[in-house]
């Protein structure tokens, strides 16, 4: 009696009902297994970019120092005055930040190039592992390791002024440059090897079939295939550089954004002005993914 009971009670059982029930409804299922990440980027991500927004709109109280958590543009207002150095602090972390991004593109598709089409699968994977090996290293030791390198008296210094050349010290933003571009290449060089393996070969034989040479090739069929790839890692590079402030702090004396908002909150204590001035890269990212959406960047993501 037991035992042919057995079977039909578990296949009554309120698990059995609600996993059938599930299985005719798939879209039930993928709203119960997207929930914890939409909620996590509505809370914790759009919901910060909020309460980032309503911070910029208090001010501080020029005689007791006090946040007033009155709305105004105040910050907004000097943040964009030409008489303030905020336009021209943006306008240079903008124009290093793509100088970076366009240095790392150049260093970075030849060896992500070469490792998807080219080499073998064991070089393949040494390539792979030096370019990631940086990622395995303290941020903080590889810049430090840059500013021995890069500093007056240091070892490029005494080179240069052993074949008779000015030092890094003298040549302007060129150390920071060069810090940010070999501390974000990897993040240059997996996205491009990704969108570059995706290629299929036959699409190369065929432009080399038809008497495409190696230029047209590259130029009309690899390059637009792997633009996608080269978008998401000039994200990164771009993102990453216009937020920074510890590299600028060692290597420069020109000032950055992140440098100011920094000073801001941290000597300052004027939160509600750096708020404002956070608000700056967040728009200029945002210009840039809906350019690069226009250019239809996402599409092969």
């Amino acid at each position: 009696m037991s035992t042919t009971s057995e079977p039909a009670s578990i296949l009554d059982s309120p698990l059995r009902r609600l996993s059938a029930a599930l299985y005719r409804r798939p879209r039930v299922v993928l709203g119960t297994l997207l929930t914890p990440p939409v909620l996590w980027l509505v809370v914790i991500y759009l919901g910060s970019l909020a309460l980032l927004f309503l911070s910029s709109l208090w001010h501080l109280d020029p005689t007791t120092s006090a946040i007033v958590r009155d709305p105004s543009l105040v910050n907004f207002q000097e943040v964009l005055s030409p008489d303030k150095p905020y336009l021209r602090v943006a306008q240079h972390t903008v124009g290093l930040a793509v100088i970076v991004t366009i240095a790392d593109a150049l260093l970075a598709f030849p060896l992500a190039y070469y490792m998807a089409r080219v080499a073998s699968p064991r070089t393949r994977n040494v390539l792979f592992i030096a370019a990631t090996i940086p990622l395995w290293i303290s941020y903080l030791v590889r810049v430090y390791s840059w500013r021995i390198i890069l500093a007056d008296g240091g070892f490029l210094d005494w080179a240069l002024g052993a074949v008779g050349l000015k030092g890094p010290g003298a040549l302007g933003d060129v150390p920071i440059a060069i810090v940010f571009t070999y501390i974000w290449l990897p993040y240059m060089v997996l996205p491009l090897y990704a969108g570059l393996e995706r290629i299929p070969r036959s699409l190369v034989e065929a432009s080399s079939d038809l008497g495409g040479r190696s230029w047209t090739t590259f130029r009309r069929i690899v390059l637009p295939l792997a633009f996608p790839g080269l978008v998401a890692g000039s994200i990164f590079t771009f993102s990453l550089t216009l937020g920074d402030y510890i590299t600028p702090t060692l290597f420069s004396g020109e000032q950055f954004i992140g440098n100011v908002i920094y000073s801001n909150v941290g000597v300052a204590g004027n939160v509600p002005l750096a708020a404002a001035y956070a608000l700056v890269p967040v728009a200029v990212i945002a210009l840039y993914l809906v350019f690069a959406r226009r250019l239809g960047a996402f599409e092969a993501l």
